[in-house]
């Protein structure tokens, strides 16, 4: 039996269930786990509890508005719901990426290119598409929070481990490391990004203003 390496922690799983997650890091779990049927599944079990949980709860009395603003609020949804957007530019995407709308890609470095993620941002939390070609590397760096990021196609490894289709990487500020793709192929990833890259040694501080992802 394979033992599956790189899944999203208990933790951010059951926050995603419930709803917790922002939703920069909801978009990149939501892509996990679209390689990942058994966690999926498990999330879909953790919602249901859930539900269950607030049937079982006792009522509570509601303001004299509540009726007109749940129905004001649900026509507002249905309405959306109507309207879904259309499909990216990017079949090859996962099903719950393909109607999220995709900005140009942005030139980062050679083999290295970048593209924004749109409608799924909280604050300076965002995602963004990175694709790197094979046999090369990014700056060493860490990060200015915390980074989620999901193989989609290819593979990278970091100075300890590699990723590969479906695997999900959790990084954060104590996290230093410099992806190489050892895919023959492109890898292409999705990342949810909490604040910008910082780049580790003296060159990567002469080269930081430069670096915008």
């Amino acid at each position: 039996m394979t033992t599956l390496r790189h899944t999203v922690s208990d933790e951010r799983l059951l926050a995603y269930a419930a709803g917790g997650l922002s939703p920069p890091e909801a978009v990149v779990v939501a892509a996990h786990l679209s390689f990942r049927p058994g966690a999926a599944a498990f999330a879909r079990r953790l919602q249901a509890v859930g539900g269950q949980v607030l049937r079982d709860m006792e009522p509570e009395p509601m303001g004299e508005n509540a009726l007109a603003q749940v129905l004001a609020r649900t026509e507002v949804d249905s309405a959306a719901a109507q309207t879904p957007l259309p499909l990216n530019d990017m079949p090859q995407l996962p099903e719950a990426l393909r109607r999220l709308p995709l900005g140009p890609w942005r030139w980062m470095g050679p083999g290295v290119r970048v593209r924004d993620v749109h409608g799924a941002r909280d604050g300076k939390c965002r995602v963004i598409l990175l694709e790197i070609q094979p046999g090369r590397t990014t700056p060493r760096h860490t990060h200015g929070g915390v980074e989620l990021t999901c193989v989609l196609t290819g593979a990278y490894a970091t100075e300890t481990e590699r990723f590969e289709v479906g695997d999900l990487e959790e990084a954060d500020h104590q996290t230093l490391h410099q992806p190489r793709v050892v895919s023959d192929e492109p890898c292409l990833c999705i990342a949810a990004l909490d604040g910008q890259i910082r780049l580790d040694g003296w060159l990567g501080k002469l080269l930081q203003p430069f670096v915008r992802m």
